[in-house]
């Protein structure tokens, strides 16, 4: 786990205990059985649903809501493993109102959508209550592949191969499995350790071995598992973290705030300053800048080099960040930490883009500040020969076949879009497929 120590201005325990089980309850309780038939009940069911097509996994979001209006939730559990294995987790955390919701015919009519992550939550909860796994192993057929990584990606890869028979090492640098699943995402939108949960469940098919802290980066440690193994399957995330020249003891990781926060068995021990500025635009320094309010900090701040609409966040966790009492400052970035006397100040100047670019104007302006948390993005540090990369990023085909012959990858690593956990596993998920095709032909052509 993370450690973070109490700086200058930095404090823990700044609420009750009361305040702290509030702050970090669950954002959107799940629904009851009526009100998932009454959200049912407003999809269309539409033939050519434009909410599957904005389905990173594709799942079948008609037939599910069909299954769950007529009384069969278990049934529309299983459509939804069919395509995404992880969709529990990804009903909890995956932005819905820009991806299946906002393609809604219900949201393009009314400005409503049908309650499709709610729905997706309600039927994948219904199957873990149960505590059984819902899917058989075909017979073992004797090959063996790594899986490097246990993010979202990993995870869905490794499910998927051992369902066709094929036995499955997943070696993982943490302690722990999930990948940012464990550690990424805000903790208020996936309490209980439903993380955890859904991994123990996840396991429950078998065929799958996870070799916890046991990190593969290097040429020969890879080179190793291609001799070793039949296939192996990249799911590494984004091991490095992007930097600015701010240099002072109050500058901090935001990755590393997230992370010892969702790992936390108490956030009083989380020490947080009383005027925070998280320097970004994504989702992590939204969950950072949230979080940091809820910890207890008077005064929060986000600081981002452009405007809001080209903010990577989506415009609802940006509403949420504002509701929440955040303070978010557009077009302008942080030049230096000066101290005032016994305070310091983060001088930041605005900007104007030019050609695409972003150019610091000289006007500038202070923001007091205690705890400055960077979260600019994260980078691949992982170097291999013959390995193709584009932009810092591992290069893959449609299918995530790399330019190594037997090696695979998707999730974060790769060259995509977004970073959502709904895109990894649909990459994961894919990898499986032409890795157990290629599996199937090895054999052909051997026999």
């Amino acid at each position: 786990m993370t450690e973070l120590e109490n700086l200058p201005g930095q404090f823990s325990g700044r609420l009750s205990d009361e305040d702290y089980a509030k702050n970090f309850s669950e954002l959107t309780p799940p629904l009851n059985g009526h009100e998932a038939l009454v959200a049912a009940d407003r999809c269309y069911f539409c033939y050519d649903a434009p909410c599957i097509t904005a389905c990173p996994t594709g799942i079948d979001i008609p037939l599910f809501i069909r299954q769950i209006a007529t009384g069969v939730p278990e049934a529309a559990a299983m459509t939804i493993f069919d395509s995404n294995i992880l969709g529990g987790m990804c009903a909890r955390s995956c932005p819905t109102e820009v991806l299946c919701e906002e393609a809604c015919v219900r949201e393009t009519a009314e400005g409503k959508p049908v309650l499709i992550g709610q729905l997706q939550r309600y039927a994948t909860d219904i199957i873990f209550a149960k505590g059984q796994h819902p899917y058989q192993r075909k017979p073992e057929t004797g090959k063996r592949i790594a899986v490097v990584g246990s993010g979202p990606a990993g995870l869905a890869c490794a499910h998927r191969l051992a369902v066709y028979g094929h036995t499955v090492e997943i070696f993982e640098k943490e302690p722990f499995l999930g990948g940012l699943n464990q550690t990424g995402i805000a903790t208020y939108k996936t309490v209980d350790d439903f993380a955890q949960k859904e991994i123990d469940w996840l396991l429950k098919i078998g065929g799958i071995t996870p070799q916890t802290s046991h990190s593969i980066s290097t040429q020969d440690e890879l080179e190793t598992l291609l001799l070793d193994f039949d296939a192996v399957f990249l799911g590494v995330g984004l091991n490095g973290v992007n930097q600015i020249t701010l240099e002072n003891e109050i500058v901090s990781n935001a990755v590393d705030f997230i992370e010892a926060l969702r790992l936390s068995q108490d956030y009083s021990e989380i020490p947080v300053g009383e005027d925070v500025v998280v320097i970004g635009g994504g989702m992590t320094a939204i969950d950072a800048a949230v979080q940091s309010k809820k910890l207890g900090a008077p005064n929060v701040s986000i600081v981002y080099r452009r405007s809001k609409d080209e903010m990577s966040a989506s415009h609802h966790e940006i509403e949420l960040a504002a509701i929440s009492g955040v303070n978010i400052i557009t077009n302008a970035v942080p030049v230096v930490i000066e101290e005032k006397g016994n305070q310091k100040q983060l001088k930041i100047a605005k900007t104007k883009v030019v050609n695409g670019q972003v150019i610091p104007e000289t006007k500038t302006t202070n923001l007091q500040t205690d705890h400055v948390l960077m979260a600019i993005g994260q980078k691949l540090d992982w170097k291999i020969e013959d390995l193709k990369t584009h932009k810092g990023k591992i290069d893959v085909d449609e299918f995530g076949h790399t330019s190594i012959v037997k090696l695979w990858a998707g999730g974060d690593c790769i060259i995509r879009d977004d970073d959502l956990t709904v895109t990894a596993v649909a990459q994961g998920r894919d990898a499986a497929e032409d890795i157990h095709k290629y599996l199937s032909s090895y054999n052909q052509q051997r026999g």
